[in-house]
């Protein structure tokens, strides 16, 4: 009884002293849609109304089937492990190369969407009317993100929600500049906007030469590297399809050939990706 009475003294004076002990946290706030990476893949791909659930789903999926291929084509365990890993990897790669061309694609696209606000501007038209202007006359690819603007703005009458879903709904750096520029404008006024969207649009204009120069040199030495890459495992696949190589490569000698060839494989293209990389300019404010 002693014993009890003395753990319930204990319990009591530990609890007394838990607020001083372990003081509250907060909790973090939680993430709006779009703020994690797979939501800001989506969103620069051009899928921001796709739900990151759906892309996860679809890197089972698509991990799942190439596992099961691999498997009832070479019967090799080591390249159905390989096959899912691929698989599962492919649709995160494949957005990735969206939101590249997409980006390349814009690149050239921004100097126009300056000159049209500059001719809105110097026509009398307000900053708003300028920019939801362009639901029409902007280049075809921009022009859905530029009417849901067009919409919003009518129906609130608030530009500074209304911008923010225009650069949630275009997700580029080069829009974000522009939109944040606009916003400043238009929060402290000033005769000033003209000039600096003719330097931004020149500006633009010379960053998307030098990119598509340097580019244009790098595709025939990527794509190589790429080549000697991928080239051995569809030697290695060939081999499999045979019944000797299946056994071969089914052995301890042959998962370990597999595994470290894979490996190295990461490695190589990796290192040869983030050598050959050209440095992307960052988002504002997003």
């Amino acid at each position: 009884m002693t014993v009890l009475w003395g753990a319930v003294l204990a319990a009591g004076l530990l609890l007394t002293l838990s607020p001083w002990l372990w003081p509250r946290r907060p909790r973090p706030p939680r993430r709006s849609p779009g703020a994690s990476a797979l939501g800001r893949l989506l969103a620069s791909a051009g899928f921001a109304h796709v739900p990151e659930r759906v892309l996860l789903l679809g890197c089972i999926a698509a991990g799942l089937v190439t596992a099961a291929v691999a498997w009832l084509a070479t019967g090799v365990l080591a390249l159905a492990v390989l096959g899912l890993a691929v698989g599962g990897w492919a649709p995160i790669a494949w957005l990735r190369a969206r939101r590249s061309r997409l980006l390349r694609a814009r690149r050239a696209l921004w100097p126009d969407v300056c000159d049209l606000l500059i001719a809105s501007v110097r026509a009398g038209m307000s900053l708003p009317d300028a920019v939801a202007s362009l639901a029409v006359s902007a280049p075809p690819s921009l022009r859905p993100a530029f009417a849901r603007f067009e919409r919003d703005i009518a129906a609130s009458g608030h530009f500074d929600s209304s911008a923010d879903l225009l650069k949630a709904a275009l997700a580029d750096p080069m829009a974000d500049r522009i939109v944040e520029t606009l916003r400043m404008a238009r929060q402290v006024g000033g005769t000033e906007l003209v000039p600096v969207l003719r330097a931004l649009s020149a500006s633009v204009r010379a960053d998307a030469a030098l990119r598509g120069e340097v580019e244009s040199r790098q595709s025939w030495t990527k794509g190589a590297a790429v080549l000697g890459v991928v080239a051995p495992w569809v030697v290695l696949a060939l081999l499999a399809l045979r019944p000797e190589g299946a056994e071969a490569y089914s052995s301890p000698e042959g998962v370990a050939l597999v595994i470290g060839g894979a490996a190295v494989s990461f490695v190589a293209y990796r290192v040869m990706i983030r050598i050959g990389r050209l440095p992307e300019p960052r988002r504002w404010f997003a």
